[in-house]
């Protein structure tokens, strides 16, 4: 087994599962939460995530994937319980307790693996996916996420050094992914990429600094409201929870920012990374490595869209669906020097 492979199995992202009953959630729920009502599925990456539509409001259910530890449910669990009382004032889901006082319930998959429920408070709203923001607006989303990096960092959970594939740390080791890229121009793109960051990133990974970070602030996990003042009225989905560099949180929603303004493909998340410095500042040793890490994450979700649509087919959307323009983006994003990208970080001003 590649190191690739060994590291999207501990991701939870190796192989398809048996999606989990809606009968036994519906029991589960009634018994452990006393929540009676339609569930509707929610389409996810690897686990299984319902609506709970209720006469008295809207919870969100996750059950895990069979193969996701359940310490690492803990861990998404627990930043969660962190940030409602060290950073009460941020939007962040809550978690619901059943009956008897706990944040889940275990329940045995078909295979006989452990999977976990949970219950947390349903966001509603429209994702900054779905949103064309002005750049004002972007910057208080940067903001909000450099106020959940400066209350995280003072947060540690045993499982936070977990394994995960979306963690750059570990991007350099996942250049065979190329092989499986049939477009020639594709494959083009990502030596590109690879090269960057092992020239500037590799050498200074040891030195970066870290700390436990969201690990996928990207736009579709931002509920916005254009007529709330602060516009961010929700920050969701943990599921990517993991000690690693911080300027590796901001590259998240850089990356999915890139190419949405085609004549400026770095307008969108220069915008964003000057709301998130203004908060949570980058030192400046680390700065130029940001759009570089940026570049680096766009690249590996393209990367794995592709190579786990073949292995995962009943995901095969919903991957789609995020990564449709990626290899298009990237790109578009390497047409602009870097260093013209850096000078307007470093400026917090947008080209």
């Amino acid at each position: 087994m590649s190191f690739a492979e060994r590291l999207l199995a501990e991701s939870g992202l190796a192989s398809p599962h048996e999606p989990v009953d809606v009968a036994l959630v519906s029991a589960l729920l009634a018994r452990h939460y006393c929540l009676d009502g339609e569930l509707e599925r929610v389409a996810t990456e690897k686990d299984d995530t319902f609506r709970l539509t209720t006469g008295s409001g809207n919870h969100l259910v996750k059950v895990s994937p069979p193969d996701e530890p359940v310490a690492t449910v803990a861990l998404q669990t627990a930043v969660l319980r962190f940030l409602e009382t060290a950073a009460g004032e941020l939007p962040v889901q809550r978690v619901k307790l059943t009956v008897d006082g706990a944040d889940h319930v275990l329940l045995a998959a078909r295979d006989g693996r452990t999977r976990v429920l949970r219950v947390l408070g349903y966001v509603e709203g429209e994702v900054l996916a779905r949103t064309t923001a002005e750049p004002d607006q972007l910057a208080r989303a940067g903001a909000v996420l450099g106020r959940v990096d400066v209350a995280l960092a003072a947060f540690g959970h045993p499982a936070d050094r977990r394994g995960l594939v979306w963690d750059l740390r570990h991007f350099a080791r996942l250049a065979g992914l190329v092989e499986h890229v049939p477009d020639p121009g594709h494959r083009r793109l990502a030596g590109e990429v690879f090269a960057l960051f092992e020239a500037a990133v590799v050498p200074a990974l040891d030195h970066l600094e870290t700390q436990v970070i969201h690990g996928d602030f990207s736009p579709h996990n931002i509920v916005v409201d254009r007529r709330h003042d602060e516009f961010v009225t929700g920050v969701i989905d943990f599921g990517d929870t993991v000690r690693s560099a911080v300027i590796f949180d901001p590259a998240v929603p850089l990356a999915n920012l890139l190419g949405r303004t085609p004549g400026s493909p770095w307008r969108e998340a220069c915008a964003f990374a000057a709301g998130y410095t203004g908060v949570r500042p980058v030192a400046d040793r680390e700065l130029p490595l940001l759009p570089i890490a940026a570049l680096a994450r766009l690249t590996l979700r393209a990367l794995l869209a592709g190579w786990r649509a073949q292995r995962v087919p009943d995901r095969r959307d919903y991957l789609f669906e995020h990564a449709e323009d990626d290899w298009l983006n990237v790109a578009r994003a390497l047409a602009v020097p870097l260093d013209d990208v850096v000078a307007h970080l470093t400026k917090g001003t947008r080209p």
